[in-house]
Parts: C-alpha cells; sequence; structure tokens
C-alpha cells in the first residue's frame, strides 16, 4: 500500500479522536442541557446538514480542479477551528451560535471528503483501492473508539464545553501532521504541471459544465445514488437517534453509551479488514444490500428488547454489534463504488455527487426518527417504523440497479 495511504489512515487516527470526543454527544446536549423535543432536535440536526447537502456537489468539481492535497488540507483547518467554536457555543449556551459552528463543521468537512477520497484512488484501483479506503477507515475508526470512549467519560466529569476545546486542539495537531506527511497524489501532480506548462502535462480536464453533462447521462450512476440515498433513511437513525433514544427514553447514562460506541468502533478495527477481505470479489451492490439488511435487524433487535427492563443494556450493545456488521459491509460500496464508476478526471465529481444525492437520506433521517420518536412509545413500534425505508432500497438495488452495473466497476 502507498506510503500517503497509510500515512492518512494514521492521520485518520487523530482526527476522529477529536472529532468523536463531541460530535456524537450532540443531540444530549440539545436534549439534556438545552432542555429541546424530539421533534425539535430532529429538524436542527437536518438544517445543520443542509448547506453541506447543497455544497458538496461543487466540493467534487472544485477537487477536479484545485487538486486533492490543497483541499482537504484547508478543509481540516477550517474543521478544527470550527469545533473550537461548537465549544464556546456550548459554554455559553448559545443556541444560534451552536448551529452555525456544527454547521461550519460540517460544511468544511464535506467539502474535505471528495478531496480524500479522489486522493485515495489516485494511489490505488481494483481490489487494491477496496483495501486502501478499508485501511483508511480502519483508521478512522480506532480514532473513533477512544475519542467516544474518552467523550462519554470526559463530558461527566470536565462537562461539554471543555470537550469541545479539547477536540478542536486534536484536530488542529492531525491536520498538522497530515500537513507534513502527505504528498500531491499523482493527479495533483498532473494538474500542477498543466498549469506551470511542462513538457508532458497532461491535458486539461473538462468544463464544470461538460462534467455535469457526463453526470447527467450516467443513469445507471444516478440509480446507485438513488438506492442508497433511499437506504439512509434508516441507516441514518444509528447516527443520531439511536444514541438519542438509548439516553433520553432509555435512560441509558453516557459512560454506559461511550462504551457502545467504543465497542462500535473496537469492532470496525477488528473486524472492517476481515470483512472487506471475504466481500473481494463480490458485488459491491450485494454487500450494500447485506449490510442494510443488517442495519434493519439490529434496530428492530433493539426495539424488541427495549421492551424488557432487565434486557436495555445487554440490549444495547448486541444491537450495536450487529448495526456494526452492517455498517462494516455498507461502508465497502460506499467508499469505493463512486471512484470504480467515474472516468479518471471526474472522480471528484462523482464523489461529491454521491454525497449530495445520498446526503439526502441522511438530512432527513433524524427528521424523521424525531417525529417517530414523538409520536410514538411502544420501542418496537419505533423502531419497525423507522426500519420501512430500508425494504424498498434493498428490493431497488438488488432487482434493478446490480444487473445494470459493469462487473468490472461493481466487483469489490
Amino acid at each position: 500500500m502507498d506510503r500517503n495511504v497509510r500515512s492518512l489512515g494514521i492521520g485518520s487516527v487523530v482526527r476522529a479522536g477529536g472529532m468523536t470526543l463531541v460530535a456524537p454527544y450532540l443531540v444530549l446536549y440539545l436534549r439534556n442541557v438545552l432542555d429541546l423535543g424530539y421533534a425539535e432536535i430532529g429538524l436542527l440536526v437536518a438544517l445543520t446538514g443542509a448547506v453541506p447537502l447543497a455544497i458538496v456537489p461543487f466540493a467534487g468539481f472544485v477537487t477536479d480542479r484545485i487538486g486533492r492535497r490543497r483541499v482537504f488540507l484547508v478543509c481540516l483547518v477550517a474543521e478544527a477551528l470550527s469545533v473550537l467554536l461548537v465549544g464556546a457555543a456550548m459554554r455559553d449556551r448559545w443556541l444560534a451560535g451552536l448551529l452555525a459552528s456544527v454547521t461550519l463543521v460540517y460544511t468544511v468537512g464535506t467539502i474535505a471528503g471528495p478531496a480524500i477520497s479522489a486522493y485515495v484512488a489516485d494511489f490505488t484501483a481494483g481490489s487494491d483501492r477496496t483495501l486502501a479506503f478499508t485501511w483508511t477507515r480502519v483508521g478512522w475508526n480506532i480514532g473513533f473508539t477512544l475519542g467516544v470512549f474518552s467523550g462519554g467519560a470526559l463530558i461527566g466529569l470536565l462537562g461539554f464545553p471543555d470537550v469541545g476545546f479539547l477536540a478542536g486542539g486534536v484536530l488542529l495537531a492531525s491536520t498538522a501532521y497530515l500537513a507534513v506527511v502527505l504528498e500531491p497524489s499523482p493527479y495533483d501532480r498532473a494538474r500542477s504541471a498543466e498549469r506551470t506548462g511542462a513538457v508532458g502535462a497532461r491535458p486539461a480536464g473538462m468544463s464544470v459544465r461538460g462534467s455535469l453533462g457526463v453526470l447527467a447521462r450516467d443513469r445507471v450512476f444516478l440509480a446507485v445514488c438513488a438506492s442508497v440515498a433511499l437506504a439512509w433513511l434508516t441507516i441514518g437513525q444509528w447516527g443520531a437517534v439511536f444514541p438519542l433514544y438509548a439516553n433520553a427514553v432509555l435512560g441509558i447514562p453516557y459512560a454506559w453509551i461511550g462504551v457502545g460506541l467504543a465497542v462500535n468502533g473496537l469492532l470496525v478495527v477488528f473486524a472492517q479488514g476481515p470483512i472487506t477481505r471475504l466481500g473481494i470479489g463480490h458485488r459491491h451492490t450485494t454487500l450494500f444490500v447485506l449490510g442494510t439488511a443488517l442495519y434493519a435487524a439490529g434496530f428492530l433487535l433493539f426495539g424488541a428488547l427495549s421492551l424488557v427492563r432487565s434486557a436495555i443494556l445487554v440490549g444495547f450493545l448486541v444491537s450495536v454489534v450487529v448495526l456494526t456488521t452492517g455498517e462494516n459491509l455498507v461502508s465497502i460500496p460506499s467508499s469505493t463504488l463512486p471512484s470504480n464508476l467515474a472516468p479518471p478526471s471526474e472522480i471528484g465529481a462523482y464523489n461529491g455527487t454521491f454525497f449530495a444525492i445520498t446526503g439526502v437520506g441522511q438530512l432527513l433521517a433524524p427528521t424523521l426518527g424525531g417525529v417517530v420518536l414523538a409520536l410514538t412509545a411502544n420501542p418496537f413500534e419505533t423502531w419497525a417504523i423507522l426500519v420501512v425505508p430500508a425494504v424498498p432500497a434493498m428490493a431497488l438495488l438488488a432487482a434493478r440497479v446490480a444487473p445494470r452495473v459493469g462487473a468490472a466497476a461493481n466487483t469489490a
């Protein structure tokens, strides 16, 4: 594996550790400190994702024209500074400032996403690309494990604001490391040669209008995006509604939620590699369907076990294991398939468009979850409703989309 990809994975450890000190607990701050209702929380979480969703397609075009490394390093600096603003807003209990800061965190992080994906893709191809994305994901989840476990303990000890300030400092450190060790990708060097008029430089890429035309004509790629977006209405409950329900409805304490989220991270660290190796040679679409089915099963299991008070803590951890297995499967096609479907000069644009379209499902998921939590009292009924979107998503992807995706692009 290329040295730069390995270094990016190591940097992801520190970045994820900083982000997850506080980010997974935002909904709990809104509920337990600011005393907001479930429906309000779902709506506000969705609003913080609206601006990133509108911007991310253009992030892909910028990545293809300015360069991968330059774009994501600038974004990561802005991300760290934004997290420091989150800590300040929490200290002052300033809801508007908190929402603006969180929106900025998500926006710059979203812009960085296509650039990071394209950077990894530039150094890899075929199954090596699948393994490279697994490496960066494992690095992220090592940091995630450390971050959520530490965050669950530190928030109870120091409070939300101080943990927010700590998170910002960690993110600045991780960005400094990446700036020092990462080289420009082959695509970055070629773009630099274009600008300087060096002999042998590759021809300039097509215009933004040309890129939009390529995307609009790629019906297979757009069908993949639409199917994944629909599935995210269910998958997206994992990020915000699941811990909110566990704490605010079932009374599971911060520290125990931190343990559960740390288990999630550890299972990614130790199981993602073996699951990816088992997935090599299989279709990306099949892996996504299986992963989505496990998400649905995990949520239904959580709802059923929540009916038995003595089984709540065990049910929480068992559900985390099932959900994480689904996450490990879904992550393989989500990280790799957009780059596989893209022409080499449009990898950033394809990743940006994929993030934008599937982001619609991510954006609407917490709103859907908040409304359902506000309207239902029975745990199994709550989660049975929330898994409904996964059914047509899996059917569409398996029956209509998978046969149209080329074998080379669809093979992990």
